[in-house]
């Protein structure tokens, strides 16, 4: 196990990624190639893999299916790469996975939004506080949809939860990234979370959040680690050349449907032959001619 601040240390460099969670075509988790598809990504480099985040579909799964994703994580990436769980849901049930995930041997968790309800700022602080309060590994807080806390709330967790380590933005709103990383300061490590992580990437190096989690390391990991490492070099080159010949393209099919953040990812990693299986309702596939396009954009890249 790490402590709270191994884990801190840990995620504040290198690449973070959000392993797809492979469904059998009936929709059942299919544990056999979700080993294999850990076993591929693990030696690649990634800092920590996000088992059932987000795009993982944690919103789709149920408790049981869920102890048995963290549970076959763990146990294939032991002393490879530490493994950071996805929680979230209304308190109670986010310290149910929070303490389901610490007892399996995750070495934190990333908690992410309550469900539907909108909150106050201080009740957000208080479910966040709970959560913290019910482990003790460390917890990231995804800063998304309805669960965004500005400076004066993270401050008063800091204060009240030592083993809140982490804070991940998935917003995008520049002045509060500004005016949290300003105030907090090294307290936390900062992470770019909004989708298509590598599109902001720069920005947010610029703002002092130079690890970001990439979906895309999912099916092109070579890739994904040679545009992180151009970022954190500042081979601007390289960085604009990618965007121009894939991550914009990429966006333009992503962008097509709500939800398909996650499709294109399964998509993708179809077309490199590591096939996750279909994205569970409500999300939608991609069309065949989508992963048409997606697979004449990967190719351009070369071998993975």
């Amino acid at each position: 196990m790490y402590t709270p601040q191994d884990l801190k240390q840990i995620l504040s460099a290198g690449l973070l990624s959000f392993p797809l969670t492979d469904f059998d075509e009936q929709g059942d988790f299919r544990p056999k190639s979700y080993i294999e598809r850990l076993e591929w990504l693990a030696p690649y480099g990634a800092s920590a893999l996000f088992a059932a985040g987000g795009t993982g579909e944690f919103f789709s799964l149920v408790p049981g299916e869920y102890s048995d994703i963290i549970r076959t994580a763990v146990d294939t990436c032991k002393g490879k790469v530490p493994i950071i769980a996805g929680a979230g849901g209304a308190t109670r049930a986010a310290i149910g996975y929070a303490q389901e995930a610490e007892r399996l041997g995750a070495h934190g968790i990333l908690l992410m939004p309550h469900y539907l309800t909108e909150a106050s700022q201080e009740g957000i602080a208080e479910h966040v506080e709970a959560v913290c309060k019910s482990v003790k590994f460390g917890v990231i807080i995804y800063n998304r949809g309805v669960c965004k806390l500005n400076a004066d709330m993270l401050e008063r967790l800091a204060d009240r939860c030592p083993n809140l380590i982490g804070f991940k933005d998935g917003v995008g709103e520049i002045e509060s990234m500004v005016t949290i990383h300003r105030r907090l300061g090294d307290r936390f490590t900062y992470l770019g979370g909004l989708p298509t992580a590598e599109v902001y990437a720069a920005a947010y190096k610029a703002l002092g959040v130079p690890v970001y989690s990439s979906a895309v390391f999912n099916f092109i990991p070579k890739t994904a680690m040679d545009f992180y490492h151009a970022i954190a070099r500042e081979d601007h080159a390289t960085v604009g050349k990618l965007i121009d010949d894939f991550f914009l393209p990429y966006l333009a099919i992503r962008n097509r449907k709500a939800g398909y953040a996650v499709s294109i990812v399964k998509a993708g990693a179809r077309v490199v032959g590591h096939d996750a299986g279909p994205v569970r309702t409500p999300l939608t596939a991609c069309t065949e001619a989508e992963h048409e396009e997606l697979a004449a954009l990967i190719k351009r890249l070369g071998p993975q």
